[in-house]
């Protein structure tokens, strides 16, 4: 198939060829995100590979299937930046990666809770310059502690192994939880019950409309006072302006993020020569007790391989029965219950 792979860097290129060559697809390589004034560029495609910060919206979804696009396939596991309702009405098929290296996520959430408990960012800085001060620098023992994990699939079940691992007490809060989370120690409280008594929350859910700014001024005021708040989820999973002022007021003892709900125009690109235009982000930068990575809790050699592994799989199977091998079905979201 003649696929066209928008938002593709050096290293998307390099792990896309080397998985390409027994199945010898034609891959068309654009540095440019897909948005509706970059779809043209997919005209005399049968596909297009997309990423998290790709456009697929209504009007992009029309422009692919007017240019002849029958099929979209995701190198990630979310799909909340994908007009699923739209894709069904136009018959376009949609697959994903549904789970490239939950490993890899779990252990960045840890090593920011690690980083942003203890201060490392800080202590490195200082020590560079020759200050090796430890005055704001006290952490807090992990062990016996409550980390409340929001999201218990591959990725929260992981992280509660590894925190039973330091002695920690784990809650857990999903409405859709399997054994597999039970199994790894977690016991499932109410949400409020969860935020309450946590030490540390950490997010691992879906972004949907029902979970679409599930921690906002209400829920964080539900937290512990100083608690640490952790997201390597979806940005907008969080309300950042309400986190703002639950660190403004020392709600929030301290928040580490690997993703942001307007990262689209931040996140995978070098601005470092630019002025920052996103007032919100530029705000929590200026938080000593703020931690953020650009979105590469997924970037290990392990993840790399399995999503361009797993995107020839939705290409070949999509080739040969007309459906990726790991569809998005269309399904109306059900209201979570936030008790």
């Amino acid at each position: 198939m003649k696929v066209a792979v928008f938002s593709a860097k050096s290293y998307d290129r390099a792990f896309l060829d080397a998985s390409n060559q027994p199945h010898r697809h034609d891959l068309i390589y654009f540095d440019a995100h897909l948005t509706p004034a970059t779809a043209q560029l997919a005209g005399g495609c049968e596909a297009v590979c997309a990423f998290v910060n790709d456009d697929l919206t209504r009007p992009v979804l029309e422009r692919l299937v007017e240019a002849h696009v029958r099929l979209v396939v995701l190198r990630s596991a979310g799909f909340n930046n994908v007009d699923l309702e739209c894709a069904d009405r136009l018959g376009l098929a949609i697959g994903r990666v549904p789970a490239y290296s939950p490993n890899a996520v779990a252990e960045h959430t840890v090593a920011l809770m690690l980083t942003l408990n203890r201060k490392v960012h800080r202590a490195y800085n200082r020590v560079r310059e020759g200050n090796f001060a430890l005055d704001g620098l006290m952490g807090f023992d992990l062990a016996g502690k409550t980390i409340g994990i929001i999201g218990a699939g591959l990725i929260g079940t992981i992280v509660a192994r590894i925190m039973k691992g330091f002695g920690c007490r784990v809650l857990g809060y999903d409405p859709q939880a399997g054994d597999a989370a039970r199994d790894a120690g977690i016991a499932f409280a109410p949400l409020l019950d969860l935020l309450q008594e946590s030490h540390v929350v950490t997010l691992h859910c879906p972004l949907t409309p029902s979970t679409r700014h599930l921690l906002n001024a209400k829920t964080l005021a539900q937290m512990r006072d100083g608690a640490l708040l952790i997201n390597t989820s979806r940005g907008a999973v969080i309300d950042t302006p309400a986190v703002i002022e639950a660190l403004k007021t020392g709600k929030l003892g301290g928040l580490a993020l690997d993703v942001y709900e307007e990262e689209a125009d931040l996140f995978f690109e070098d601005k470092s020569n630019l002025i920052l235009p996103d007032d919100v982000f530029a705000r929590l930068l200026t938080f000593p007790n703020v931690l953020i990575t650009g979105h590469q809790g997924f970037f290990t050699v392990e993840a790399m391989t399995a999503i361009a592994q797993v995107t020839f799989e939705n290409l070949d199977a999509f080739e040969n029965t007309g459906r990726p091998a790991y569809p998005v079905p269309f399904e109306r979201q059900a209201p979570l219950d936030r008790r």
